[in-house]
């Protein structure tokens, strides 16, 4: 066996040091998976669940009643939908720190395309909310006949939905990313990279709206596999800490 230098038994003192300080990975990957289900809840609920009731497509004056009259669920989705934005940062984020070992230039670039993602997810709830503005505006907007602040209103809704697919794109970019890095690691199960890297495949489908519209709804399927499998993993295993600890020490080794 070889003898350390001392500039090697330091350096590895320092690494040692450094990971002892650091938060357990598995709990850090539970979190992220509480957070994970969180979002995916609010948000099924807020911007697809709730709007899928009360918008009538192509019918402004239908949908404006059904707004109206439903205007507490309403609300309560468009609160749904801010929930949701805010438990995708936390999440997002988290995945950033747990990949870093894995890759830190990928991860970094997952992490920006999961926060320009978030921030087309937040417009879309703006654009979820102008509805109510638009109808409750009273004297503001004395000027428009009924009939223009519902077509306004249904306006604002499409949107909404076409915000919402821009942001289902970006979010695609970040699963094929997080695939990979999945699939790279040593503290996951390679499976599921590849599962979460197909969902994003999926979601990057929406680039191309003619395709979207021949396979609907059989093409965001194919994305259930993968984030259910990474969200449930998250949930009741986490990520093996030692495996995660030896991949981190090489990295920083490295540095």
């Amino acid at each position: 066996m070889t003898a350390q230098t001392p500039q090697q038994r330091t350096g590895d003192s320092k690494v040692t040091e450094r990971m002892a300080a650091e938060w357990s990975p598995r709990s850090k990957a539970r979190v992220a998976g509480i957070f994970y289900l969180l979002e995916a809840l609010t948000a099924v609920f807020g911007q697809l669940y709730v709007p899928g009731m009360l918008v009538v497509s192509g019918d402004a004056a239908a949908t404006t009643t059904n707004i109206l009259g439903n205007e507490l669920l309403f609300r309560l989705s468009l609160a749904a939908t801010l929930i949701a934005v805010a438990c995708h940062i936390v999440w997002v984020l988290l995945f950033y720190d747990l990949f870093k070992p894995v890759n830190r230039s990928l991860s970094l670039l997952a992490a920006f395309f999961g926060l320009v993602a978030i921030a087309l997810q937040a417009v879309s709830s703006v654009f979820q909310h102008a509805p109510l503005v638009v109808l409750r505006g009273g004297g503001s907007l004395s000027a428009f006949t009924t009939d223009q602040l519902q077509a306004l209103a249904l306006m604002f809704l499409q949107m909404k939905a076409q915000t919402f697919n821009i942001y289902l794109v970006f979010f695609g970019f970040w699963c094929v990313l997080i695939g990979y890095l999945i699939f790279r690691s040593t503290f996951l199960p390679r499976i599921i990279g590849w599962l979460v890297a197909l969902a994003g495949l999926s979601y990057l489908m929406l680039l191309w709206p003619p395709l979207v519209n021949y396979l609907a709804p059989y093409n965001l399927a194919l994305a259930a596999p993968g984030e259910i499998s990474l969200l449930l993993w998250l949930l009741v295993v986490g990520v093996n800490d030692q495996r995660w600890k030896e991949q981190a020490r090489a990295a920083i080794v490295k540095e």
